[in-house]
């Protein structure tokens, strides 16, 4: 990531550079969304920040895209380059003629000063990726990872049956099927599924120390191997350092694991789920667009951002930085 990320940073004008780089203790290191670029300001008052591949040369280009490799495992990879390419299916549903949906509006920001020895990040974000790295001695970690896509299925044109996360889908569902008809009864939070993931972009992810729904030990062998399979694909979307820690995240959990869902479980209808452990959450949301409209989302309750690592950073060298790390705190 080292490498990559100053190779992308040389490669930059200095007025490039100007929109790209931030201080790692700059508060737009916490500023996130998934909606469009162009509904940015109408949104928050302020355009979304970093500098866009639209804004950049081929070459440029080229090492942003390794700079996104870079955080993600091939499967990942795969998923965030085909949402991004989604919107000139969008420009085409949508009749854009204004620029409105483009795949190059994405945005590429680093914050502080790649190094293996110190503290940065670098976040790459636009309509329906938000994703988000810190690394702190040579240690890094992804979360909050947003992945969404829309539309959910592609119904027409030539890329007609595309579906960029059927697997997030498709195995939430298969889990809820699985179950009897009492698992079911607890499982089901609520009829009507929300509108969004309940998360949304707050800086602190709800629900923290608020499970609902099915505890996982009440699941057969069978089942439980459906749950693992959902979150493993989850977790595979980072390369293997990034994944194995989300993996002992979840080892952690033991049996402290619940599933919730809400809506429909009929393909098509208006359906959510979540995923929820002591340390992390996982949430999905298919609503919008006539139920053909996804967003899923990785929270981790006391590591976005890098939290954790940076409160045993700052506790083990604090004379070095005489100062506590910026903590993520609710908008």
């Amino acid at each position: 990531m080292v490498q990559t990320a100053t190779q992308f940073l040389a490669s930059l004008t200095p007025e490039q550079r100007a929109q790209t780089q931030f201080p790692f203790d700059d508060e737009e290191r916490f500023f996130w969304h998934y909606i469009p670029t162009d509904d940015i300001p109408k949104a928050y008052n302020r355009p979304r920040r970093g500098l866009m591949l639209s804004e950049m040369s081929p070459a440029q280009k080229h090492l942003a895209a390794a700079l996104l490799s870079a955080g993600l495992s091939q499967q990942g990879y795969i998923k965030t380059t085909t949402i991004m390419s989604l919107e000139d299916v969008l420009r085409v549903i949508e009749k854009d003629t204004r620029g409105r949906r483009n795949p190059e509006k994405y945005h590429f920001s680093i914050f502080g000063e790649p190094t293996n020895e110190g503290t940065w990040g670098y976040r790459i974000e636009g309509h329906h990726v938000s994703l988000h790295f810190t690394i702190v001695k040579g240690r890094a970690v992804g979360n909050p990872t947003f992945l969404g896509s829309n539309p959910a299925e592609v119904r027409s044109g030539e890329r007609t049956g595309l579906r960029v996360l059927a697997a997030e889908e498709d195995k939430g569902r298969a889990l809820m099927l699985a179950l009897d008809p009492a698992q079911r009864k607890i499982a089901l939070v609520s009829d009507t599924a929300p509108k969004d993931i309940l998360t949304t972009t707050d800086r602190q992810a709800a629900l923290k120390g608020q499970p609902s729904g099915l505890p996982a030990s009440r699941l057969t062998k069978p089942q439980r191997q459906l749950l693992d399979d959902l979150i493993a694909e989850y977790i595979d979307n980072l390369p293997a350092e990034l994944a194995d820690q989300r993996r002992e995240r979840l080892k952690s959990a033991a049996g402290k694991l619940w599933f919730a869902w809400a809506g429909t479980v009929e393909k098509g209808g208006p359906h959510y789920y979540r995923v929820q452990a002591p340390g992390f959450l996982i949430e999905y949301d298919n609503t919008q667009n006539q139920a053909n409209h996804i967003h899923t989302v990785w929270r981790d309750f006391d590591g976005d951002w890098g939290a954790d690592l940076l409160r045993e950073h700052y506790a083990t060298s604090p004379a070095a930085h005489g100062h506590s790390p910026a903590t993520p705190s609710p908008r």
